[in-house]
């Protein structure tokens, strides 16, 4: 028995090391090789021992003027966020509780909406903001965004509404509550957890968004990734910047995840358990 309890132990940890090599060692590589001075970046075999230094990251800061795409990266990134859980919320909720004919039709249009690769919608977009002087504008990217996380928004929602007990928002209905009162004053707080899941997962998914962003911006909003591309050029591939520019998107995202993992985790297991 106690031999049987070791392997177990062994062969856990065994995984656990394997599943932390298979996707730590590219995100250590990136790391290295931002940190490397650029003679050692491809030299062969890799140099594991040297003396760090921070050129590539002052190059892209002060060269390379990164700090602009950063900010439009982090305004368009909450805007859509905050427009996804304004528009969304009301609308989730409206699926989850309200009687009305070919609903169950309505909601799966949500899903598959998102379902639909982004690509189909590029021509027909750019060609109505094109006409409408929304190309490379903040507002723009970010209604180009809520094409893929409003849907999301509303269809993540709908599930945390419906796992309310309806007893209590009846209640309220009784005392003299509008069902809008209702909605904000008793549904919205019992679903923070699922607000801030659906927030969190909408504003990773728009600040990593390449396709839309390299198609709808130029100069006054280009976002982060796109600012990466720039390091690739036909005639070389600029590794130090391109790492660095990587970790700087990368950066802000996973510190912002593990500050607020505590209600990614308790709004992705909300209504988990009855």
């Amino acid at each position: 028995m106690r031999t049987a309890r070791i392997g177990a132990w062994a062969g856990k940890y065994l995984a656990a090391f394997l599943a932390l090599f298979f996707f730590g060692l590219p995100l250590l590589w990136v790391v290295l090789t931002a940190l490397k001075p650029t003679p050692l970046i491809t030299t062969k075999p890799p140099v594991w021992f040297f003396t760090p230094t921070l050129d590539h990251f002052k190059t892209i800061f002060l060269d390379k003027n990164i700090h602009i795409p950063l900010f439009n990266s982090f305004m368009i990134s909450l805007g859509t966020t905050v427009l996804s859980l304004a528009v969304g919320a009301p609308a989730a909720y409206a699926l989850a509780r309200f009687r009305m004919k070919k609903k169950q039709q309505l909601a799966f249009w949500f899903l598959t909406a998102r379902m639909t690769p982004p690509v189909v919608a590029a021509i027909p977009l750019y060609l109505t903001f094109r006409f409408l002087h929304l190309l490379d504008t903040h507002f723009g990217m970010i209604l180009v965004y809520l094409t893929f996380s409003f849907p999301f928004a509303v269809w993540m929602l709908r599930g945390f509404f419906e796992d309310l007990p309806l007893e209590v928002e009846e209640a309220a209905l009784i005392d003299g509550c509008s069902p809008f009162r209702t909605f904000r004053t008793i549904a919205l707080p019992l679903i923070a957890p699922g607000l801030a899941a659906t927030a969190i997962l909408c504003f990773i998914f728009a600040w990593n968004e390449f396709l839309f962003a390299i198609i709808f911006t130029g100069y006054s909003a280009k976002t982060l990734p796109v600012a990466a591309l720039s390091f690739m050029t036909d005639r070389m591939v600029l590794w130090g910047e391109l790492s660095a520019s990587a970790i700087v998107i990368f950066l802000p995202v996973a510190i912002f995840a593990v500050v607020v993992r505590k209600y990614l985790l308790k709004g992705l297991t909300m209504g988990s358990i009855k």
